[in-house]
């Protein structure tokens, strides 16, 4: 286990340098923070951190000795920070044996690059140290992988990686051809991905361990080498019944994490996936507050909307197909709401498809949420500079208010026809054209919809549901109910408790 402690008295400095040792995959294995030098004198002695990166100027001369004997006795690399450029500070630093001397403020790169030397430098002392131990791999193959083997599997856990681009899938094979495995794998690549299957056996200590360490070495040295994004999933289980085809099943399903957390990510599995399932279609509540935010052009509330409902996942996580649903679901509200504008042609209406192929397609949660977003400002755009001379479509607008005016029960085709300056008869063959349906069927599927919903999340008496849908009384509600179901209001809500 390697260790780094960062000591610097200003917490900022302290948690940029640990956010950017995760950010970039340089592979410590645990990251200690120090603000005050009794901390540190602390951490060093309880922890004994193999590589320290200190701000000098925290370091009283009364002190001073005593660090110098700690660093001495138990660090193996010593860096230190300081903001006097100073030819004393650099004196310091010869004292201490640094292994460089960092002038604030330092660059993200540089910090990064000598980080990863004493990462990697640390790391191959201590390989020397452990004694080497080659373990007979038993006999793994493509068919041990695929086809369900009852006492192949016990001692061996599996490492998944998969490029964004698997045309370069070729790269990665030479890479870890080429890698100083001190254990070497079985490597089988496929199609889309590589699995590299290592073994252990039963008297060696902590290979999760062991295995983490090497998928993060993995990751950093490949992005020191090459610049395609990877996604690596780490399967690691003490099930003795798993086959080798079932571990490997668990560790392809992960895979899909990638989808929330990104690449460039190692993610550790010690069990099947089990994904939350959600209902992936838009309310009719949320279909109205959609056509509301397009229709005000609130940006604002869209993008905190958008956040709130598909960013910042945490474990456990929704299932993947059933967020992009969701999402094609949402961009059905947009899809009409262009109609509305006449923007569904020409270069948006390119856009919207592309836009669709990524929410169907794209590995990553985040990008389609950002394309979407930035699709939807397009439109809004748009809108926005056609609605003065725009001639809003005519079923659109009826049907918009059709829904904000449902619960009026005395609402007639009449009303509608004058809403939007036509006759009653020309709408109406206009609409049953359109909608394949006539206005009274419209209206009662309307408020039918919106009946069904307060069944099923409210409390309300079937004499009060047929008030807030617009029927003239309950019995005439529920015979209608009954006609569009197949079953009283009563029993629906009742059938839908259980």
């Amino acid at each position: 286990m390697v260790k780094l402690l960062i000591a610097d008295r200003d917490q900022n400095e302290r948690t940029g340098i640990g956010w950017l040792v995760s950010s970039f995959s340089i592979p410590f294995d645990h990251i200690l923070l120090a603000g005050s030098v009794s901390e540190v004198f602390h951490l060093i002695e309880a922890e004994v951190p193999d590589v320290v990166c200190i701000e000098l100027d925290m370091i009283p001369k009364d002190a001073w000795d005593s660090f110098k004997e700690l660093t001495k006795r138990y660090i193996q690399k010593v860096i230190v920070m300081t903001a006097e450029a100073t030819f004393e500070r650099a004196l310091q630093g010869i004292e201490l044996h640094a292994y460089d001397l960092w002038v604030k403020p330092q660059s993200p790169d540089h910090i990064k690059r000598v980080l990863t030397q004493c990462c990697k430098a640390v790391s191959k002392t201590e390989e020397k140290q452990e004694p080497s131990a080659q373990i007979e791999v038993p006999s793994v193959s493509y068919s041990s992988l695929f086809v369900h083997q009852e006492t192949l599997g016990a001692n061996f856990r599996l490492m998944l990686m998969q490029l964004e681009n698997s045309k370069k899938q070729p790269i990665l094979l030479s890479f870890l051809q080429e890698y100083p495995f001190k254990n070497r794998p079985v490597v089988l690549p496929l199609s889309d991905m590589i699995v590299s299957v290592f073994s252990f056996d039963n008297q060696q200590p902590q290979p999760l361990k062991q295995l983490k360490h090497i998928g993060n070495r993995i990751l950093t040295e490949w992005e020191e080498q090459f610049s395609e994004p990877m996604s690596l999933v780490l399967y690691d289980t003490n099930d003795p019944l798993l086959s080798l085809n079932e571990k490997y099943l668990h560790a392809k399903q992960a895979l899909e994490i990638r989808f929330f957390k990104g690449y460039r990510q190692l993610s550790v599995i010690e069990d099947k996936v089990n994904w939350v399932m959600i209902d992936p279609f838009l309310t009719p509540s949320e279909q109205r507050e959609w056509i509301d935010m397009l229709n005000e052009g609130d940006r604002d509330k869209i993008k905190q909307w958008m956040y709130k409902e598909f960013l910042n996942k945490a474990d456990p996580y929704p299932e993947p197909g059933l967020l992009r649903t969701r999402l094609t679901s949402l961009l059905a509200q947009v899809r009409r709401f262009m109609k509305s504008f006449y923007l569904d042609e020409g270069m948006l209406e390119r856009r919207y498809h592309q836009v669709f192929e990524s929410i169907l397609y794209n590995p990553i949660l985040y990008r389609i949420v950002q394309e979407l977003l930035l699709f939807l400002y397009e439109v809004l755009d748009r809108a926005n500079n056609n609605q003065e001379n725009a001639r809003t479509d005519v079923i659109e607008q009826a049907i918009r208010y059709i829904e904000e005016n449902f619960t009026n029960p005395k609402l007639r085709l009449e009303d509608v026809a004058n809403q939007v300056n036509r006759s009653a008869a020309y709408f109406s063959s206009l609409l049953t054209k359109k909608q394949g349906s006539s206005f009274r069927q419209l209206l009662t599927k309307t408020r039918i919809n919106e009946a069904q919903r307060l069944l099923i999340d409210t409390k309300l008496s079937i004499q009060d549901v047929a008030d807030k849908t617009g029927f003239i009384n309950a019995n005439y509600f529920s015979k209608i109910f009954k006609e569009k179901t197949g079953t009283t209001p009563r029993s629906f809500r009742n059938r839908k408790k259980v």
